[in-house]
Parts: structure tokens; sequence; C-alpha cells
């Protein structure tokens, strides 16, 4: 069942046309990802189809009685209120039941008599009849994941990073019917990030989303929707399906452009013929020399200017940490490390968001002093770095002005050299984007003038802090192929496991706690033995904690008609609900794992994420038990 749909969309900013006639729906289930160029509207079709804009032309269909959840790229929170009375102003009812119910089991555990137990009572029979307690299990289950701990926060104080993480936990939370995401793994760590994907595989709901990140993508969408060159192309497939198909379309395109030209120059030498020829010539065929010439001046060129930079011969001396030691307050960023960096390095660095990542980079780079150690960089490294925050111009400038002001040519590893227009051209930006201000650039556009404004310094030791952010997915496979050129040293922050997978050697992995693991393998190898290392310490905490339980049911009395505390009865009926879920996946998970057409690799993951529910499992179950027990 098509449950949203458009019928010949259009918009335009000023003489900006960014999508024309745009139709297509939307079927309940399907897991959908929106593929284009950045520029072309993306983010403000994201707003039509949710309602927070309008089109120019044509109209959005949605079924009647369908929930619609919208996360922008930029969201617009209610800076007056807190971030629990954000929260609570989603499913106003549901809330409202929940915070009674808080209120009569606050109310019995400080006063118990018959009068506040009939309204526990009335408060849990509300609870149970409104389902909310899957609703508050989610609920603290998503603000913990998203690390957002205090409700009481105002909003105005919150970094752009939080404010996205809060308005990210209000449309996961309000569980709608069609949820439209635009860029949502933005700001979060890998952690976050994973969890997230699994979350939206899981879930039953319809997704609509716009992202760069490829394996989240891959992994999350059955569904890719691509405009390209103002047509609409429907994938029913992954991403690796999607590029399999545009790398067909545009084989295809380019034989046909080949044979277009070639009956052109036929076309155009008959057309010159004399007066005498020309007076016999067909209407018919005079417009289809017109058709051919028009196809053939609209050719875009797709080759790629293969760019090497010129840059610095570096000397023996690359860069050496000796000792270095940085915190601030509690918080330990790095503690007694020391490294010495090698000619043509490539490390990615990966951690929990507020672990030090960038204040390392800042170290490295003299911008943040260490509190102690010493940091010893080679005479002839330039750094180039590009930092989170973006740019910081003159938005009334043009883009060409703004990269000119830095350098006017470029100078290539091979002596030759391009201009600063041509390289503009090279990362995307069109003759005419060149000369439009900078204020007039979308999101991922102004992030992309920045990237230039780093790589055209020519540096030897490049260091990228979250350089993927907003970009589309065409300009991240061009920076990937200029950075797999590049021969200096490389630096990279991203949670975009894609991206550093394919450009780094290894990683250095902040583990919390000034703790630094510096890992050979791919990202998906580090979570592996990550997940390993977990798994032991929680069978150790399971051990001790049943011995400890058995030893504290022996000892334990109880002196109220309620063995139960407000908030273990809160976990015993959640676990009830949870082992059940938790089962009922295993037993799914059981029969995907018995299929014989199942690849390695798939079994592999199935295997893993079996090994994690079982654990689950048995933690829950045992501590489901204590509670029971306890209950008599």
């Amino acid at each position: 069942m098509t449950i949203l749909s458009t019928d010949n969309l259009s918009k335009s900013f000023g003489v900006n046309l960014l999508f024309e006639n745009i139709t297509f729906g939307i079927s309940e289930g399907d897991k959908t990802a929106l593929v284009a160029p950045n520029g072309t509207g993306k983010s403000t079709l994201l707003k039509i189809l949710a309602g927070r804009e309008t089109a120019d032309t044509g109209k959005v269909m949605v079924q009647n009685g369908i929930r619609v959840a919208f996360l922008a790229q930029e969201p617009e929170l209610d800076d007056t209120k807190t971030i629990r009375e954000y929260i609570a102003s989603g499913d106003f009812e549901l809330v409202q039941i929940i915070q009674e119910y808080e209120r009569a089991a606050e109310a019995q555990a400080e006063d118990f008599n018959p009068m506040t137990q009939k309204a526990f009572e009335k408060a849990s029979a509300a609870m149970e009849a409104a389902n909310a307690w899957d609703y508050e299990q989610r609920m603290e289950q998503i603000l913990d994941i998203l690390n957002i701990t205090d409700l009481d926060q105002p909003i105005s104080t919150l970094s752009g990073g939080e404010r996205k993480r809060v308005a990210l936990a209000f449309v996961l939370i309000d569980n709608p019917d069609l949820l439209i995401l635009d860029e949502p793994t933005n700001h979060l760590d890998l952690d976050m990030i994973e969890w997230l994907e699994s979350y939206l595989i899981q879930a039953n709901i319809t997704l609509l989303m716009v992202t760069h990140d490829r394996y989240f993508l891959d992994r999350v969408c059955d569904h890719i929707i691509e405009i390209d060159r103002g047509k609409l192309y429907h994938h029913n497939g992954n991403y690796q399906y999607y590029l399999e198909k545009r790398s067909e379309r545009e084989s295809l395109r380019q034989k046909e452009m080949h044979k277009a030209e070639q009956l052109y120059k036929k076309e155009l030498e008959w057309m010159r013929r004399g007066p005498k020829a020309r007076t016999s010539k067909s209407k018919s065929r005079i417009q289809s020399f017109h058709d051919v010439k028009d196809k053939v001046s609209n050719k875009t060129d797709d080759s790629e200017l293969q760019l090497e930079a010129g840059m610095e011969r570096m000397g023996k001396k690359i860069l050496e940490l000796e000792n270095i030691s940085k915190r601030y307050d509690e918080t330990v960023i790095l503690d007694d490390f020391s490294y010495s960096f090698k000619r043509g390095e490539r490390i990615g660095i990966i951690g929990k968001n507020g672990v030090g990542k960038s204040t390392f980079l800042k170290i490295l780079t003299g911008e943040v002093a260490a509190d102690s150690g010493e940091v010893d960089t080679g005479e002839t490294i330039v750094f180039g770095h590009y930092q989170q925050k973006g740019i910081e111009v003159d938005e009334s400038m043009r883009v060409i002005d703004v990269l000119k002001e830095i350098a006017s040519v470029i100078e290539l590893s091979d002596g030759t050299q391009i201009s600063a227009s041509q390289f503009l051209e090279h990362f995307m930006f069109t003759p005419e984007m060149q000369y439009t201000p900078v204020e007039k650039l979308s999101g991922g556009e102004k992030r992309r003038l920045g990237l230039m404004m780093t790589l055209i310094k020519n540096p030897n030791f490049l260091i990228l802090d979250e350089p993927t952010n907003d970009l589309d997915l065409d300009t991240l496979q061009v920076l990937e192929d200029f950075l797999l050129n590049f021969s200096g040293c490389l630096i990279v922050v991203s949670h975009d496991r894609f991206f550093m997978d394919k450009l780094v050697d290894h990683y250095f992995a902040f583990e919390g706690d000034g703790e630094i693991r510096d890992h050979h393998g791919t990202y998906s190898e580090y979570r592996e033995m990550k997940a390993k290392e977990e798994a032991e310490k929680k069978r150790e905490r399971q051990a001790q904690k049943s011995k400890k339980s058995k030893s504290n049911d022996q000892n334990r009395q109880s002196s109220t008609t309620n063995k139960l505390t407000f908030a273990e009865r809160k976990e015993f009926k959640k676990l009830e609900k949870e082992v059940a879920s938790l089962e009922e996946e295993v037993e799914l998970l059981e029969e995907e794992m018995n299929q014989p057409e199942m690849d390695y690799k798939e079994r592999e993951e199935l295997t893993a994420r079996y090994m994690q529910l079982k654990d689950e499992v048995d933690e829950k179950t045992i501590r489901w038990l204590e509670l029971a027990e306890k209950e008599g």
C-alpha cells in the first residue's frame, strides 16, 4: 500500500531550479534512500514531504491516519523548553499516563497506605491498557544510547551535535508510521550509528532518508530513489545494487552519446551542402538534425581528472610525540602517549564522542597545548587541517574568489599547474556555481568548499576531522580518489566506516580514560574484537552477580507487604516483555541460520548477533528470576 505519494512536484529558489515535475510514491514497509548530488534540493524535498515547506507546483498526498515524523539536517528546537519538556511534547496522552504512573509509584513508596495503593493500581492498569511499558522502555533505551542524560538541561544550552541527537531521540520515541530522516548519522559516534542501524533494520516502520553513510545505507535500505540530471530512477535493492544499475545506465548513455555524435557529424555535413541540395531537404530531417544537435550540446564530461597535488618534500623527521598527557578536569584525553609518525602513514581515529579525538588533532598541529610531554614536528612538515566547524569566510564573496585568495594556481606532483577554477570543477563546482556567493550554497556545498580551501594549500600532512558530513555520494567518490593519490601523511576522524576502511592503514581507537589502542585491520575487525572482549566481561559479571544474588537471597528479610520497590517493580514488568521479545528474535535467527544458501559473511554476522542475544536472554532471565523470587 502506498502511504505517501507526490504528483509533479517542482521547486525553485529564484532562478535556481532545484527539481521539476517529481512524481513518486513510498510504499508501506519500504526503507528508502534518496540519492542526488549536493544542491539539487534533497533537504528541501524532504521538508516538503514532511509539510515543513511548500512546493511551487504539484502536491503531496499522505494516507489518512498515517503519522509522519521528520528529522531535519539542522533541527529547529524550542529553546524555551528543557530536554524533558521537549521529549514530553510528542504523544501527549501517552506521556501523561506515564507521568501519572510515576507520581503514583513515588507516592506509594513514600507513604504506603490503601489510598496510595489504589492510586498505584489504577495507574498501573492505565499503563497496561496503553501499552506504555514498551514506550517507556524504548524511551529509556534511546536516550541512554544517544547519551542524553540530563533531561533538565535547557535546549538553549545545547551544541549543534547535542541538538541533533535530542531531535533524533524525539522522532524515534514518537514511533511514527513514516519516518523521514535527513543525514541522521551526522554528529553520532560509531557506537550510536551501529545501534541506530540495528534499530531501523528491526523496526516495523516505513523509512525515507538522505544519508552519505554507505555502510548504513547499504544495510538499512531496500529501495533507492535517484535523481540524476533532472530524471527520477527507482532501484529496488540496496546500495550495491544501485551502483551496479547506475553503472549500466551510464555505460548505455555513453554508447548512445557516441552514436549521436557520429550521426551529428553526418547530418552537419548534409546541412552544409549548397542551396541546390538544401531545397530538397525534408522538414522532418531538419528537425531531426536540431534534436541531435541539442543532445550532443548537452553532453556532460564525466571523465575524471586525476589529481595528485604537489607538496613540500618530507624530510626524515615527520612528527614525534613523547609522553603526551592531556586532561580536562576529570576527563583524561591522553595519558603518557608516545608515537613516531612515518612517511606516508595513513591513520584513522575512532572513538565515542567526548573522548578527545578533535583535541588530539589540535595538539598535533599546536593549536592546543599538551599538559605535559613534547610534540616535535619536522621542519618540512606543512599541515592541512580541516575542522568540523567548517569554513569561516565572508559569505557575500563568490566561491572562486574565496579560493583565489589562497592560491590562483595549484601545482601538481608532475610539475604541471591547474587553475583554481579547474580545481573547483574537479570537485564538482560548475563554472556557474563558482561565481555564486557562498551564502547561496547548500550545507554540503559549503563543506565541500571548506575541503577545497584545505587541499589547495598543498599540505604534506593532511588532518581531516569529519570531512564527510553533508557530502553527497558523488563528491565522496571524488574526495576518496584524491586522497588515495595523496602521498603525504593522512589522519582522518570520521564516522563513515566505508570511507575510513578504504583510505587508512590502521586505527587509533580512543577507548576512554586516556587509553589508545593501535589497531591494524579494518573497522569491522576492530568491532568484532571489542564484541568478544565485552562478551567475556559480561560473562564474568554475570557469574559474580549470580553468586552475590544467591548470597543476598539467603539473608534478605522483607519488612513490608510490598517486597519489590517501585524501581524493581518497573524493572520486573519490563523484563517479562524483554525476555519474550528476545527469545522470539532468537528463534527467528535460528530459522535464518538454517538456510543452506546463505553466504559465509551473512552467516558470520547472524552468528555474532545470535550469541549476543543468547547472552542478553541469560542475563535478563537471571535478573527476572531474582525479582520473581523476591516478589514471592
